[in-house]
C-alpha cells in the first residue's frame, strides 16, 4: 500500500476525540454546589424565625414560602458570583480546589450568568410576590457580599469579615420587612446578633485552613495576625455577643424562654471559646465552628418560640 507522501495526497490529522458528555445531573449537582446550599439553610432559618418574631400570629404561608424561595435565590446568586470572583484562588487552597469553576467543570462565564439570573429573578420575585423592600434588601445583602466583601474588603483587611459580615445578617431584615412590609428599631436585633456572631463562626474555620488562605494571599486574621491574637478575638468577640443577645430581654422584645435560652446557649458558646484560648488545638476550633452553627439555629429559634408563646 502506498503512503500518503508517495500518492502526493497530504495527510489528514486524526480528530481529537470528544470528551464525554457529562451526566445531566453532575451537570446539575455543579450548579447547585454554586449556590452554597449548606450555608443558605442557616440563612433561611434565621430569615423564617425572624419572620415570626416580626408577626407573632404567623405570616401566611405562600409569604413564607415565597420568602424562602427569594431569599434562596438571592443568596444562591451571591455565591455563584463569589464562586466566579474567586476561582483562581480557590484553585490555590485545598479547601476548595474542588469546586465546579475551580477545576473547570462549569465555564466561568456560564458561573457568573447563572449568578446574575439568580439574583435578578429573586429580586423580581419578592418584589411581586412578597413586597419590595424584601426585594430591596435581599438585594443589598447580593451586592454588599459581592462588591463590599469579596472585591474590596477581602483581599484587603484581616478585618474583612468584621465589616462585610453585614452582607450575611440581612437575611433577618428580609425576613421582617416580608412579614410586616416595614422595619422597626426591633428588627436590628436579630441582624445585630448575626453580625456579631459571623466574626467567631468564621474565624474559627480560618484557623483551620490558615495556610490555605496564606497560600492564595487572602490575609485573614489568622494569617495577618497570628493564630493566638485570632483565638482572642474570638473570646471577645463570643463575649460581646452573648451579653447583646440579653439586650432584647431587657427591652422587652422578648420573654423569660428567650433569655433562659440565650444563656444557656451563650454560656456553651462562651465555654468553647475559652477552652479553644486555654487548649488550643485543631478539635478545639472545629467544635467551636460547629457548635456556632448549632448555637445560631437555636437561638433563633428561641426567639420565633418566645414570641409565639408570649
Amino acid at each position: 500500500m502506498e503512503s500518503a507522501a508517495n500518492t502526493g495526497e497530504l495527510a489528514q490529522p486524526i480528530p481529537a476525540p470528544l470528551a464525554p458528555r457529562r451526566p445531566r445531573i453532575d451537570v446539575l449537582r455543579d450548579y447547585l454546589a454554586l449556590t452554597k446550599p449548606r450555608i443558605i439553610a442557616l440563612l433561611l432559618v434565621t430569615t423564617v424565625a425572624t419572620m415570626f418574631v416580626a408577626d407573632p400570629s404567623g405570616p401566611a404561608l405562600t409569604t413564607i414560602l415565597w420568602t424562602m424561595l427569594g431569599g434562596y435565590l438571592a443568596a444562591g446568586g451571591a455565591g455563584a458570583i463569589n464562586h466566579y470572583l474567586e476561582r483562581e484562588r480557590d484553585a490555590r487552597m485545598a479547601r476548595t480546589c474542588g469546586r465546579p469553576l475551580a477545576v473547570g467543570r462549569i465555564e466561568p462565564i456560564h458561573g457568573l450568568a447563572f449568578g446574575v439570573a439568580l439574583g435578578v429573578l429573586a429580586t423580581a420575585l419578592l418584589a411581586v410576590a412578597v413586597n419590595v423592600l424584601a426585594a430591596a434588601l435581599a438585594l443589598s445583602g447580593l451586592l454588599g457580599y459581592v462588591f463590599v466583601y469579596t472585591l474590596w474588603l477581602k483581599p484587603l483587611t484581616p478585618q474583612n469579615i468584621v465589616i462585610g459580615g453585614a452582607a450575611g445578617a440581612v437575611p433577618p431584615l428580609v425576613g421582617w420587612a416580608a412579614a410586616t412590609g416595614g422595619l422597626t428599631l426591633d428588627a436590628l436585633y436579630p441582624f445585630a446578633i448575626v453580625f456579631l456572631w459571623t466574626p467567631p463562626h468564621f474565624w474559627a474555620l480560618a484557623l483551620l485552613v490558615k495556610d490555605d488562605y496564606a497560600r492564595a494571599g487572602i490575609p485573614m486574621l489568622p494569617v495577618a495576625r497570628g493564630e493566638a491574637a485570632t483565638r482572642r478575638q474570638i473570646l471577645a468577640y463570643s463575649v460581646v455577643l452573648v451579653a447583646f443577645t440579653v439586650l432584647p430581654f431587657l427591652t422587652g422584645l422578648f420573654g423569660a424562654l428567650y433569655l433562659v435560652a440565650a444563656l444557656l446557649l451563650g454560656g456553651c458558646f462562651i465555654g468553647l471559646a475559652v477552652d479553644l484560648v486555654l487548649r488550643p488545638s485543631r478539635s478545639a476550633a472545629v467544635r467551636l465552628h460547629l457548635g456556632s452553627l448549632a448555637y445560631l439555629a437555636l437561638l433563633f429559634c428561641a426567639m420565633a418560640a418566645d414570641r409565639l408563646i408570649t
